[in-house]
């Protein structure tokens, strides 16, 4: 164990020491970069100055795409070669292909501007930007050259984005007087089309037959339309008469009101008419609807007329053969006498069976059908007597009268029998219903029923079914009313089968998944484990916080695997993402231990000390410490990592670093910066 803690100790100074080298070394220039875009170690800028700079330099940034830093010494040292001593500065800050470094030397009087060599700007445009700013160096006038600077990298002198605005802002302007013009030229037209079509609709509607007619095509058929119907009433007036004088006021007398009912309507059609035609100016759209109305009326009373002239057609067929039509419906009312025999029996069985309820639409029907046959025998006896006084007019419409009754006797009859099948009917679907009812029972009391809605369901179900089929199995029943309750308690357990069906297939769904993703989560587990385990040298607090919190969130998972699904499934996906943050975390940790950082000051010094060969690190015991060692010098304890600069320099994007300005030091640039000849004098 002594031995074990020498050996850390050793290391423990040997790699302060080369830290304490490090820092030495870094001590002198190149310099590190302050977190703005100036660093003035010089101390030639005044407040105000670095400023007005650095707002500059901003602007640079927000409207191109290149960055310019700036740092000020008093002399290049180490190494004294401006060019180099540039480029050094910006590898070791991290410079990105888009960010250019002017480094000036005060005292030593020489500047450069470092630059990637797959940068946006080419070696003549560097070239051309450090002579622009020669003169104002060797006036010593700093901010005025770093802002010449600028304004040659941007390429304007800083009004491209004011220009750009202008551009767009113009644009904008054009596009607005454009589209109002054309909305003022399509408004004048629309306007003009408005006049021209009067109230018209602009597009046609199916359902209206009058949306393509214009307002004076409608004005044109209301007024057509007027004299027709008029013409028509009056017409219609002519024949009433003649048919009263033939057939008799009795006779006629459905004729009659019908063609008070279209003089009414008249009487509304001419209203209207004189509406339009007085000295109060109407809209346009008020004229159209009322021609609209006009016409519609008057296709009313065309109609109405239309039906009774053909009643009045078929009671004039009825007169001219009115002897045959008297024979016709003596038959017909012979054989009603077999049909009236019928209904009181049936009405009989029905009563005996179903309730007076259920037979209040026909309990009065023999009688009523016995009175229609009477009507129809006295009908009969009143045309014979007119065919015999030559009275033919009266004759048809006793025929009439006689007709109908037998028809509505026999209508009456006949109802009875058929609300007997539609009863019975309706029995034969309360039975079916009854079976249906029994099976859902059976399936409710075979689902897991957690809140007891099933239960409740299947009892009130049992309760309607036993009231159900003891009705069904008595006298004065009514077949409706059972099937009514039936059907509600049928939407009843259908509602909690359903229910429970989804539960069931939540619950198996829920299962599926669960068994899925506790075999995710251990498998994550166990590879988030191994990593941090062989390299937990190198592995910081959260990476190995996350992994325990997996762990016993997983336990929790297990155990809650029985008794509740849905929560297991919850508890086992939390403890798949903190296995998989663990991971990510660990992988952060060792990504930030680059091997290049202390591979050069150990070289196989890990193999002498604990007998593990040369390789960088080692393994086992002797490589988790050693990283962890150099891990805690380099990032902070193994969770930092990201290079030097990236903790110095701001990280709210005031800088204007862009994505390219970072990646891991030197390794994004493999190939250096350009070492470009150049810099200048002054």
């Amino acid at each position: 164990m002594k031995t074990r803690w020498l050996a850390l100790a050793a290391l423990t100074a040997a790699a302060a020491a080369g830290a304490f080298s490090a820092s030495a070394a870094s001590a002198t220039d190149p310099v590190t970069l302050d977190s703005g875009y100036v660093t003035d170690d010089a101390g030639v800028l005044s407040p105000s100055q670095e400023d007005a700079v650095e707002a500059r330099l901003q602007t640079l940034s927000d409207n191109s795409s290149a960055d310019l830093f700036v740092v000020l010494v008093d002399d290049f040292t180490s190494p004294t070669d401006n060019v180099e001593w540039a480029d050094t500065v910006a590898e070791n800050n991290n410079l990105g292909s888009e960010q250019y470094l002017l480094a000036i030397a005060v005292e030593g009087r020489s500047y450069y501007i470092s630059a990637a060599p797959d940068g946006p700007l080419s070696d003549s445009k560097l070239d051309d930007v450090e002579n622009q700013i020669q003169s104002l160096a060797a006036q010593n006038d700093w901010e005025g050259a770093i802002t010449l600077a600028a304004d040659e990298i941007q390429g304007d002198g800083g009004a491209g984005a004011l220009r750009t605005t202008l551009i767009v802002v113009g644009v904008v302007a054009l596009g607005l007087i454009v589209w109002l013009i054309v909305a003022l030229i399509r408004r004048s037209r629309r306007n003009a089309e408005i006049r021209r079509r009067g109230a018209m609709p602009e597009r046609p509607d199916p359902n209206d037959p009058f949306s393509t007619l214009t307002d004076e095509q409608v004005q044109t058929q209301a007024g057509a339309a007027l004299v027709q119907a008029d013409d028509a009433i009056t017409s219609s007036r002519e024949e009433l008469g003649f048919a009263v004088a033939q057939f008799g006021e009795a006779a006629t007398s459905t004729f009659s009101g019908a063609v008070e009912s279209a003089k009414a309507k008249m009487s509304e059609a001419f209203d209207l008419k004189q509406k339009l035609d007085d000295e109060i100016e109407d809209t346009v759209h008020d004229r159209r609807a009322w021609h609209i109305r006009i016409i519609q009326i008057c296709d009313e009373i065309d109609d109405v007329l239309d039906d009774n002239t053909e009643a009045f057609d078929a009671l004039r067929k009825l007169e001219q053969n009115a002897p045959q039509e008297l024979e016709r419906v003596r038959g017909e009312r012979a054989a009603l006498d077999t049909l009236l025999a019928s209904a009181e029996p049936a009405l009989a069985a029905l009563s005996s069976t179903f309730d007076q309820a259920s037979l209040v639409t026909v309990v009065d029907n023999p009688a009523q059908a016995r009175e229609r046959a009477a009507l129809a025998d006295r009908s009969i006896d009143a045309a014979a007597q007119a065919i015999g006084a030559g009275r033919s007019g009266e004759a048809a419409f006793a025929i009439r009268t006689a007709e109908q009754s037998v028809a509505q006797a026999a209508q009456l009859v006949h109802a009875i029998t058929a609300l007997g099948a539609e009863l019975a009917s309706i029995e034969s679907q309360a039975q079916a219903l009854v079976a249906e009812l029994q099976a859902d029972i059976a399936t409710a009391q075979q689902l897991p029923d957690t809140g007891g809605v099933l239960s409740s369901a299947a009892a009130a179900t049992s309760q309607q079914l036993q009231q159900a089929q003891a009705a069904l199995a008595g006298n004065s029943r009514s077949p409706q009313r059972v099937l009514e309750a039936l059907t509600a308690a049928n939407a009843q357990i259908d509602a909690a089968i359903a229910q429970g069906t989804q539960a069931v297939e939540r619950a198996r769904r829920a299962q599926q998944m669960l068994e899925q993703t506790l075999t995710q989560a251990g498998s994550e587990i166990r590879a988030a484990r191994e990593y941090i385990e062989t390299r937990r040298g190198t592995v910081g607090s959260t990476a190995r916080t996350r992994l325990s919190q997996a762990e016993a969130t997983l336990t929790q998972a297990l155990n809650l695997r029985a008794t509740d699904p849905e929560a297991a499934l919850t508890e086992a996906g939390r403890a798949l993402d903190l296995a998989r943050q663990a991971t990510s975390s660990a992988q952060a940790d060792v990504a930030a231990m680059s091997p290049s950082s202390y591979q050069n000051g150990w070289g196989g010094g890990g193999g002498s000390i604990f007998g593990g060969g040369g390789g960088s690190g080692g393994s086992g015991l002797g490589g988790d410490i050693l990283g962890g060692i150099i891990g805690g010098l380099l990032s902070g304890g193994g969770g930092g990592g990201g290079s030097s600069r990236s903790s110095s320099w701001r990280s709210s994007g005031g800088g204007g670093f862009r994505s390219s300005g970072f990646g891991g030091g030197g390794g994004s640039r493999s190939s250096g910066r350009s070492g470009r000849s150049g810099g200048r004098r002054f």
